[in-house]
């Protein structure tokens, strides 16, 4: 045992053997391999394995080399407190492939792309048990944008166990939550503690209902107190101030935030406000001036929610990451676990289905307030089709076992 002195934290060896000094030391333990103690590591082993006899069958040996799939790569996810999260190398390869992916713009929103968020923010939400998702901007009296990524969403969370909640008053937004069996309550500005209230069981910051909120496409209030759409319209009489949710959450510690936009006028986007007022249209009306602890921008928000589905899959079933969440302890998953989590990915068929729901009640495009088969006036065949269709060969690696 190192002498500590001041801040220092003692250090144990990962090894069994110093087990009885750990639990009875007076100082706080930085890593030690005990009951209920894992000792992980990503520095990889450089000596190379040695080289196998020939075979004398003349069959083909497995290869030795290292394997995506089991070599852990270690990251930073907080620094107070200080937490850290281990994935597996091909998982987070496939992740990066997403953010890629939905980062490409052929509306020419030329909203700034921030790299490795998407990958950060996914760990986060996986270690929440009790996510809840704000989603609809108001940029016509009836808009679809993010409506749709949000049961995928929503969807995705149940399929994996979690907890997840949707929050929002329109009736079309309501008949969707019923038909996916999500849970839907409505956030009601009614006084001062209004927020505190909604996220805290009897207010109390101590005791929260939540630990992850994730706004989809959600108007956000600007620098003014006004919420403007990407023309620069007002339409703060038509949006519920949902802001203070992210704004009570904050100052209560466990619960972290999530904002998914394409414009820079969406909740959460104040954490990238300077850039927005930079390189958006507008950007010094319409930024939004509440931020979120991840911002995840794509070309169109609705593919953010998908990648963020997607990325909540292949952490899942990563057994590097797996291990971590366990502790090394636990069962293996099943396979029928594993088929539930891809059933609940996004599909072709399943957002075109809820788009042409979302049509019949008169449900406009963001965009160019067309009622049709498009998002953010790119049409769903073939730009959309594409981008779910991209998302879902990185996610399951071929084009087999589709979700239907």
């Amino acid at each position: 045992m190192e002498q500590s002195c001041g801040r220092d934290v003692s250090v144990f060896w990962a090894c069994g053997v110093t087990a009885s000094r750990p639990s009875s030391a007076a100082n706080p333990l930085a890593f030690s391999h005990s009951p209920g103690c894992m000792f992980l590591t990503d520095i990889p082993d450089c000596s190379p394995p040695p080289a196998p006899p020939p075979p004398s069958d003349g069959a083909r040996r497995p290869s030795t080399g290292p394997d995506g799939e089991l070599t852990p790569l270690c990251f930073l996810i907080s620094h107070n407190p200080l937490w850290y999260s281990l994935a597996s190398k091909s998982a987070v390869t496939r992740i990066r492939q997403l953010e890629a992916i939905i980062g490409e713009d052929p509306g020419q929103t030329r909203m700034c792309r921030c790299r490795e968020v998407l990958l950060t923010q996914i760990q986060v939400q996986l270690l929440r048990d009790r996510t809840s998702h704000l989603t609809r901007l108001m940029a016509h009296l009836d808009h679809r944008h993010g409506n749709h990524a949000a049961v995928a969403r929503e969807a995705g969370d149940n399929g994996d166990g979690q907890e997840s909640r949707g929050h929002d008053t329109a009736p079309s937004w309501m008949k969707l939550c019923a038909e996916a069996a999500i849970p839907l309550v409505t956030f009601e500005d009614s006084g001062p503690d209004s927020a505190l209230r909604f996220l805290c069981h009897h207010g109390d910051p101590s005791k929260p209902r939540y630990d992850h909120l994730v706004a989809i496409e959600r108007s956000g209030r600007a620098a003014d107190g006004n919420y403007y759409n990407m023309r620069g319209v007002n339409i703060k009489h038509l949006v519920d101030p949902v802001d203070d949710l992210f704004t009570a959450a904050q100052e209560i510690p466990g619960i972290t935030t999530t904002g998914i936009g394409d414009g820079g006028n969406e909740l959460g986007m104040g954490k990238l406000k300077e850039k927005v007022e930079a390189l958006m249209p507008n950007g010094s009306l319409i930024a939004c001036d509440v931020s979120a602890d991840y911002a995840v921008t794509a070309g169109v928000s609705n593919w953010g929610g998908y990648a963020v589905a997607c990325g909540l899959h292949l952490l899942h079933t990563c057994s590097s990451h797996q291990r971590y969440l366990k502790k090394g302890l636990g069962h293996t998953t099943l396979q029928e676990q594993i088929q539930d989590w891809t059933a609940n990915l996004p599909s072709v068929d399943k957002e075109e289905a809820v788009l042409s729901t979302l049509v019949s009640f008169g449900i406009r495009s963001g965009k160019t307030g067309h009622l049709a088969m498009e998002v953010d006036g790119l049409t769903f065949h073939p730009t959309h089709s594409d981008i779910i269709t991209r998302l879902l060969e990185v996610t399951l690696g071929s084009t087999n076992h589709r979700p239907g």
